[in-house]
């Protein structure tokens, strides 16, 4: 039953947008003007090597582990950025200290899922489904979704990229738009037969997923009529940049948008990581560091979260690059953000410290940062969005 509404769904928003917005939906937008809160989830696909995303430049370990890869402690050459005399960001995400001065960007250390798997793709699904070990039908974003209304928006939840991902698969209405900017009805002919199908069917299901894909299709070609310039001077930069900005985009345009996902590929650095590293966290930290200031004042009611489906090997492998890990990290960034700080307990890089004598440990289960968000964030209990989890103790992420 997911699937056919999913499919229906993407479906009428690739053919629809005939007609003129129905009045609720103009008062919805007007509604949503009071800003409600926003949780914004990025996926780091791929695998990203958390210990030289933030540096633990303290760890003697560290630097005898990599003699090739390891980016230099503060102060040295391209070093890495100090940020509280034991940790430091990458030199590449230089954009994002600003926005950890200010006090709206923590950090979670040793993060990750207990589940050992070491593919790709069993580690997205379980953690995009917010179950390790097990995939379920629905995903932990949509779960984090209040029962939807009438007054709700369609683009409640919104994801950029071709196909719906698994997080945000359930039981709430949930598109997927490839790119706003180049969203446009081809042939509205054909749009308003299928409308009338949907419009005209006995099955409540296929009447319901029509009317939200349709709905949802004329309130992006309304916002598509008006060029969009980013505010406060943002620069985006590459695909996922790109990304970002349609986020902003859709959340400044007060559509109601609740929860948005992006994600961003190509961090699986077997072989010659440091330059390939280098190149992506500029594009991946410039981007997040736009986006706060394209949102400005908006960014106190959005909280974004970023997480990947495991770390990287202590050891760097013969090739200058790591292989498949355990531990990471997690960043949480905005106005709500009890940022300047870093969360979670650091296990140590000595060989007895280690996951299976080759990994970072996992001491925070990234259920109970992304668990603390759905709660103190967007009001909803931790075990209706993590079914059959218990959550750890409060690591106070957000203002109270």
């Amino acid at each position: 039953m997911h699937t056919r509404r999913f499919f229906l769904r993407a479906s009428a928003v690739a053919m629809a947008g005939v007609g003129m917005a129905p009045p609720w939906l103009v008062r919805a937008a007007a509604e949503t003007s009071r800003r409600g809160k926003i949780l914004v989830a990025i996926f780091q696909r791929g695998a990203a090597d958390g210990l030289n995303i933030v540096v633990p430049f303290f760890e003697s370990r560290y630097y005898d582990a990599r003699p090739t890869i390891a980016v230099s402690p503060p102060g040295k050459a391209n070093g890495a950025i100090d940020l509280d005399g034991r940790f430091g960001l990458h030199p590449s995400l230089q954009a994002l200290k600003p926005i950890w001065d200010a006090g709206q960007l923590a950090i979670v250390e040793a993060t990750g899922s207990p589940d050992p798997t070491r593919s790709h793709f069993d580690a997205q699904d379980f953690m995009e489904s917010g179950t390790p070990g097990r995939l379920t039908e629905d995903g932990w974003l949509n779960r984090a979704l209040a029962p939807a209304d009438p007054q709700s928006s369609p683009l409640r939840a919104i994801s950029i990229g071709a196909r719906l991902p698994q997080t945000m698969r359930g039981h709430q209405p949930a598109v997927a738009v490839s790119d706003i900017a180049q969203f446009q009805v081809r042939n509205r002919q054909l749009a308003g037969i299928f409308e009338h199908m949907y419009a005209t069917t006995a099955d409540t299901t296929l009447l319901a997923s029509g009317q939200e894909a349709f709905d949802a299709a004329r309130m992006i070609e309304a916002i598509t009529r008006t060029p969009y310039t980013p505010a406060n001077g943002a620069q985006y930069q590459g695909e996922f940049g790109r990304s970002l900005q349609q986020v902003a985009r859709l959340i400044k345009a007060n559509v109601g948008v609740e929860v948005a996902f992006a994600d961003i590929g190509g961090w699986d650095h077997h072989f010659n990581e440091a330059p390939q590293l280098s190149g992506l966290l500029q594009q991946f930290g410039a981007s997040l560091a736009a986006f706060a200031r394209d949102m400005g004042d908006r960014m106190e009611n959005v909280v974004l979260v970023t997480m990947s489906e495991f770390g990287r090997t202590v050891k760097e492998d013969g090739n200058n690059g790591t292989d498949h890990g355990h531990g990471n990290v997690m960043f949480v960034m905005g106005g709500a953000a009890r940022g300047g700080h870093i969360y979670g307990r650091w296990p140590g890089l000595e060989a007895e410290q280690l996951y299976e004598q080759r990994d970072l440990a996992v001491t925070t289960d990234f259920r109970d940062v992304l668990g603390e968000l759905a709660a103190e964030h967007l009001g909803q209990t931790a075990d209706r969005v993590f079914p059959g989890y218990q959550r750890g103790a409060r690591l106070g992420l957000l203002k109270t």
